[in-house]
């Protein structure tokens, strides 16, 4: 039985990356740091991921296991004679898994030679093998065969997956829920040797233009959906309620649609109009996802990486610029970012959100623009963005 080891147990890596695998006939190693997940896959070898859609449904993911991430020299030795492996575990957590990494790699080099192991980085993080591929080789020694020995695959996300209630964990903690969506979108190219034939995957030749689609269209989408949301009712909770607003959808398929005008320019031999126009209407539909429960709070919380230079809104209005268009819809999500305050279950802001309220928006728009969006002034497309979100305010 061929071996993927995941790392990372959550929501990503359970209901998909590792559901594809194990449906192809993988067995499946994961590597989580919470100690109730890795007792509960290890006593148990499978769970459940709940799919909540129309039809509704159930996948049992079987053949799996797991190791503790802190125990780095267990990690290794599983990389060492990995058919493959993949991460899921967010931006911020990645360096933590470069020592196991860079010692697997070492184990193996050691036992097998040259043997390359393909990293499928489900992350949705831009430039996400040059960032790997540094923290490694940060590692290693200066002549190991880093870029021989090692295909870092970048991928674009596209299923949704949403936050389980503390009741949902504690009646089954192996449980995930997730939409019936199960494509994973990566990169062909920067795989070493042969693509896994694993239905649900779906290797494409330009991967840039994919990860822009997606962080362009789907989740300035789905932003646009929580922003415009609240500020049309404060008191609403559900995506699916904010998408079926006639006004809120009008304007969050505006600013996609301004964004597919800019996909069509920046990759004219890769995308047409009526295949940009079908997954907006697509992607439109899946937010209306009632049973999927998705609320306004997770979709538009984290307001410092939403607004950022390279994300969904700042992302889309500066590659815009850059073909001289203006996109007033995506400046309109802007704005509706700028109030956004929706809170949890408990009735708190999310903490960045909080600090973002409370120390960067008073001291001015400018100020924004500048310290949390990273505009430049000195950069023409961003002048154009400022003066945009200025007009708007």
């Amino acid at each position: 039985m061929p071996t993927i080891v995941q790392f990372g147990a959550g929501n990503i890596g359970r209901s998909f990356v590792a559901q594809l695998f194990s449906a192809a006939g993988y067995e499946v190693v994961f590597v989580d740091v919470m100690d109730e997940l890795v007792r509960e896959l290890n006593a148990r070898g499978q769970y459940r991921v709940i799919i909540k859609d129309t039809p509704p449904g159930e996948i049992l993911v079987e053949h799996v296991r797991a190791v503790n991430g802190k125990d780095v020299m267990a990690v290794a030795e599983m990389l060492a004679e990995a058919d493959i492996a993949a991460t899921s575990v967010g931006p911020n957590a990645l360096p933590y898994l470069y020592p196991a990494i860079a010692r697997g790699l070492l184990l193996r080099y050691a036992h097998h030679g040259v043997k390359p192991l393909n990293i499928i980085l489900a992350e949705n993080l831009r430039h996400a093998p040059a960032i790997v591929r540094a923290g490694l080789a940060a590692l290693l020694p200066a002549d190991f065969p880093l870029d021989d020995m090692v295909g870092l695959v970048e991928t674009s996300i596209g299923k949704m997956v949403p936050i389980m209630t503390a009741e949902h964990r504690h009646e089954d903690p192996l449980w995930v829920f997730a939409e019936a969506y199960n494509t994973l979108i990566l990169d062909a190219v920067a795989f070493k040797g042969e693509i896994p034939q694993v239905p649900g995957l779906s290797p494409q030749q330009n991967m840039e233009a994919y990860v822009d689609r997606k962080i362009f269209i789907h989740n300035l989408g789905h932003a646009a959906v929580a922003y415009l949301g609240y500020l049309h009712d404060p008191a609403m909770i559900y995506i699916w309620q904010a998408v079926n607003v006639p006004a809120v959808r009008a304007a969050a398929a505006a600013a996609m649609g301004e964004s597919a005008r800019t996909l069509l320019a920046s990759y004219p031999h890769e995308f047409t109009p009526e295949a940009l126009d079908a997954h907006i209407a697509d992607l439109l539909r899946r937010f209306g996802n009632e049973a999927l429960g998705d609320t306004i709070f997770r979709v538009g919380r984290d307001l410092p990486r939403k607004l950022s230079r390279g994300d969904r809104i700042i992302g889309a209005l500066r590659a815009g610029a850059r073909h001289g268009f203006a996109c007033p819809a995506t400046a309109q999500v802007f704005n509706a970012a700028l109030k956004f305050r929706a809170t949890d279950e408990d009735g708190y802001l999310a903490p960045m959100d909080e600090k973002l309220i409370n120390e960067a928006l008073p001291l001015g728009l400018d100020t924004v623009l500048t310290d949390v969006c990273g505009l430049e002034m000195d950069d023409a497309a961003d002048v154009r963005v400022a003066e945009q979100l200025r007009v708007g305010k």
